[in-house]
């Protein structure tokens, strides 16, 4: 790609061209989107650049796409759309992103300059739009602002905390021509954040709360991936010998399988997880904004528990909770900073207590069931880890969710060990996110088994993706968890609307003559004994795969914090059922 910028460099290029030429020299090399008549001299002069577009069915899956790129790769995920439709189709995928912290940059076309205002064809303000889910956003109207402005959407993606950056670019401002040079649009080096600095004073207050805790637990949020801390923040545990309860999006940050992990916290976290944090006498927060998914009722959350925060934006600093000290900057900088620092601990009482409650307080856990002829969904998902770890591909798996139970049974149920396997919406919670998301995941890591678990509402969504996946032909495997409901709906109906299910029942495609339509060989699984052999063969063919998993319609995701609970009133799985800390 340095050729071809040192081939155009000092030459007289369209305002199409110079992004293209932009693009490359920030390293893009696949672009989702779908072209219209605003962003038509764009599209024409893609042919003369090494980027592969990708072509999908539906602008809202041209940005989950490069959301899930960003997720699975570390880099900026880009899509593009025309203007007034296109663009506004994008919004649902910037504000996952936004709410998530992916670093995302959206290209849209925008009709010229001169009608600006006037109601144009296809016309909307989409910078106004985009304001609240976006990073920044640019509206630019001159082909000599293209470079400077990308390069700098590019900066600011990825800069301090990262975020989606949309940059609108008029029909004519394509169309017209100046002279590229891609070192001259370069922006001037990010200034930090003023109060982007842990304070001497306050990491010797850090230290000393540290050292004097006698139960402390680690916080481990998706910060942790964004920094590339993960290594730091396995020393950091292992030094002092606490332990470590995961975000959903920080699974895979701490090996799920290493002895001081604890598992999930949350509305739907491990009961002891969450009774732990409520006993702790120290929360350390690595990289995560205590949501109220994760606290429960703010009024009695871990009331007895000194609090440090480290964290890179410093707006998240006491917004939702108020802490004791707060370490802002770049969570594995700050952490090389403390680690030398800190006396090796080996005090294993608060640890040993924590795992003696398992046996009384562990989750009635389906998989342990003996078959009596139900398929759960939580048997579909942990055989398909089981699978992975048999094949020695848990490493080398990519779980991308939708949102709803089977998004929370995915979390408890597969053991994510490495960073960046686990791709899901977190803080928007966007249905239809997991199918394009994927695409864009593979198209990150072709070398990765790539699955899409999806629930049979969210999964019809953006059904239309499958010819996305055909035509570029990606080898991903689709578990759709089918239970005829949108199912975490129907578990609120059932809890907390005296099972009025209004509306939740959903009436589906035959999902495997909807994939033989696009051409995707398909399943259906409705036994237990059934799940591993479909999943072995799913995993190791040469083709997209498809599996309709007809599980128990009226199950529940176990446990759950009511609203307004406290984290540790957990709404227990009904009896009867065996209850063991086994497996």
């Amino acid at each position: 790609m340095t050729d071809t910028i040192d081939a155009i460099r000092n030459t007289t290029l369209t305002g199409s061209e110079i992004l293209w030429a932009t693009l490359v020299g920030e390293g893009v090399s696949t672009v989702f989107g779908y072209p219209g008549g605003a962003i038509l001299p764009i599209y024409d002069a893609l042919r003369k650049f090494p980027i592969h577009h990708v072509l999908v069915r539906h602008e809202q899956g041209a940005s989950h796409m490069a959301d899930g790129y960003a997720r699975a790769s570390g880099k900026v995920g880009v899509c593009m759309a025309t203007s007034g439709p296109g663009a506004t189709n994008l919004v649902t995928g910037l504000a996952t992103a936004m709410l998530d912290s992916i670093p995302m940059v959206a290209i849209t076309g925008q009709v010229s300059s001169k009608v600006l205002g006037s109601d144009a064809f296809q016309e909307v303000d989409i910078t106004g739009i985009t304001l609240p889910v976006t990073k920044h956003n640019f509206l630019v109207t001159r082909a000599e602002d293209i470079a400077p402005m990308v390069r700098l959407a590019f900066q600011i993606a990825q800069d301090g905390r990262p975020g989606p950056v949309l940059v609108d670019i008029t029909k004519d401002a394509q169309q017209a021509s100046c002279i590229f040079n891609f070192e001259d649009a370069a922006p001037p080096p990010a200034r930090p954040h003023p109060m982007l600095r842990a304070e001497s004073g306050a990491i010797l207050q850090a230290i000393e709360l540290i050292k004097n805790a006698k139960k402390p637990v680690i916080l481990a949020g998706h910060g942790i991936n964004q920094s590339g801390a993960e290594a730091e923040v396995i020393a950091f545990a292992e030094r002092m010998h606490i332990p470590v309860a995961s975000t959903l999006l920080g699974l895979g940050s701490f090996p799920a399988s290493h002895p001081l992990s604890l598992g999930m916290m949350g509305m739907h976290g491990e009961s002891w997880v969450n009774n732990a944090i409520q006993e702790a006498d120290l929360l350390l927060a690595f990289g995560m904004r205590f949501d109220d998914r994760v606290t429960g009722n703010l009024a009695s959350y871990a009331q007895n528990a000194k609090k440090i925060h480290i964290e890179i934006d410093p707006s998240e600093i006491n917004k939702n909770v108020k802490v004791d000290v707060a370490l802002i900057g770049d969570l594995r900088e700050v952490l090389l900073t403390l680690l030398p620092m800190l006396p090796a601990s080996s005090d294993a009482a608060w640890l040993k207590q924590i795992n003696a409650s398992k046996g009384e307080a562990a989750v009635r856990d389906i998989v342990n069931l003996p078959d009596n002829g139900h398929l759960y969904a939580a048997h579909v998902i942990h055989d398909i880890w089981r699978e992975a770890v048999a094949a020695g591909r848990e490493t080398e798996t990519i779980i991308v969710t939708d949102v709803g139970q089977h998004q929370m049974w995915e979390a408890q149920y597969f053991r994510h060990n490495a960073p960046r396997t686990l791709v899901t919406s977190g803080g928007l919670g966007t249905m239809g996110f997991a199918l394009p998301a994927a695409i864009g995941a593979k198209m990150a890591a072709p070398e990765k088994d790539v699955w899409v678990i999806a629930g049979d509402g969210g999964f019809q969504m953006t059904a239309a993706e499958l010819s996305t996946i055909v035509q570029e032909k990606l080898h991903i495997n689709i578990a759709v968890i089918n239970n005829g409901f949108l199912g975490m709906v129907r578990q609120w109906q059932e809890a907390f609307y005296d099972k009025n299910y209004s509306c939740s029942p959903i009436l589906s495609p035959d999902f495997v003559k909807l994939a033989d339509a696009h051409g995707i060989p398909a399943a259906h699984i409705t036994q237990r004994k059934e799940v591993t052999p479909i999943v072995t063969k799913a995993r190791t063919g040469s083709t997209p795969f498809l599996i309709n998993f007809s599980v128990e319609k009226e199950d529940g995701v176990y446990p759950m914090i009511a609203p307004g609970s406290a984290l540790h009133e957990m709404v227990r799985r009904p009896n009867p059922l065996i209850e063991t800390a086994e497996d």
